[in-house]
């Protein structure tokens, strides 16, 4: 059973910087890719940034050059520095593990940026 722990998000204001950790627990499978999406109220859960075992890197147009993804797959552990937080990031972010072909998600974690 692979098991995601979030942990990181909380309250800060526009401006301010959140860091947010994911390790994996209970597999011992190289993953294919890690990273982040995120769930506002009301909205759609949107991809945020994903981390490949390549090394290589996506984000959203609407992180880039505030947020940063980065890990280590092969220890399944992926981060995210959010800084310049807006708003509009407010959201519930979730961890996801990609070995293909299945994906698992983490339980989320709220973060939550006042103006």
């Amino acid at each position: 059973q692979v098991q995601l722990v979030e942990a990181g998000g909380g309250l800060v204001q526009a401006g301010g910087s959140l860091r947010l950790s994911c390790a994996t627990a209970g597999t011992i499978s190289r993953a294919n890719a890690m990273g982040w999406y995120r769930q506002a109220p009301g909205k759609q859960r949107d991809l945020v940034a994903t981390l490949k075992s390549d090394g290589s890197t996506n984000y959203a147009d609407s992180v880039k050059g505030r947020f940063t993804i980065s890990g280590n797959i092969a220890k399944n552990t992926v981060y995210l520095q959010m800084n310049s937080l807006k708003p509009e990031d407010t959201a519930v972010y979730y961890c996801h593990r990609d070995r293909a072909p299945t994906r698992y998600w983490g339980q989320g974690t709220q973060v939550t940026v006042s103006s």
